[in-house]
C-alpha cells in the first residue's frame, strides 16, 4: 500500500506528449534561452529563443526576440523574426509581427500575421548563407 523511502519511482516523458521545458503563465523572463529539447512558453520572453526541438507558444505566451527552432506551434504573440527548419503552425489565436523563414507553413483562419514570409527552399539557402558568413568572419 505504501512505498518504502528507499524505493525509486521512475517517470518517463516523451517530447511528443509535452515539451521538456516550460515558462509558465505569469512569468517574465529577460534574456536568451537555448534548449536542446522542446519548450513551451505560456509566459513572457524578452530575448531570443533557440531550440533544437519544438517550440510551443501558448495563448498567454509572448516572445519579443528572434526565434530559431526545428518546429513551432504558435497560439500567442510573437514580435520578432522566426526561423523554423520544418513546420510552423499558426493557430487561430496567433498574432505574429515579423519575418518568417520556414520549410512549411500552416495558418488557421483567425491567425494574424504582419511581415514577410520566405518558405520552402529558402530555408536551405539561409543555412548556407550563415555558414559562408561564418567562414568569412574567421578568415578576415
Amino acid at each position: 500500500m505504501f512505498k518504502s523511502k528507499n524505493e525509486t519511482v521512475m517517470v518517463r516523458t516523451t517530447e511528443a506528449s509535452s515539451p521538456a521545458d516550460k515558462i509558465s503563465e505569469g512569468t517574465i523572463f529577460q534574456g536568451d534561452i537555448i534548449s536542446s529539447k522542446g519548450i513551451r512558453i505560456d509566459g513572457v520572453i524578452k530575448g531570443s529563443v533557440t531550440c533544437e526541438g519544438k517550440i510551443v507558444v501558448g495563448r498567454s505566451g509572448i516572445i519579443e526576440g528572434d526565434i530559431k527552432c526545428q518546429n513551432a506551434e504558435v497560439e500567442g504573440i510573437i514580435k520578432s523574426s522566426i526561423f523554423v527548419k520544418e513546420l510552423l503552425e499558426l493557430k487561430s489565436t496567433a498574432n505574429l509581427s515579423g519575418e518568417i523563414t520556414t520549410g512549411r507553413l500552416s495558418v488557421e483562419p483567425g491567425a494574424t500575421f504582419t511581415g514577410s514570409c520566405k518558405m520552402g527552399g529558402v530555408v536551405k539557402e539561409f543555412k548556407e548563407e550563415k555558414t559562408v558568413g561564418a567562414l568569412k568572419e574567421k578568415t578576415a
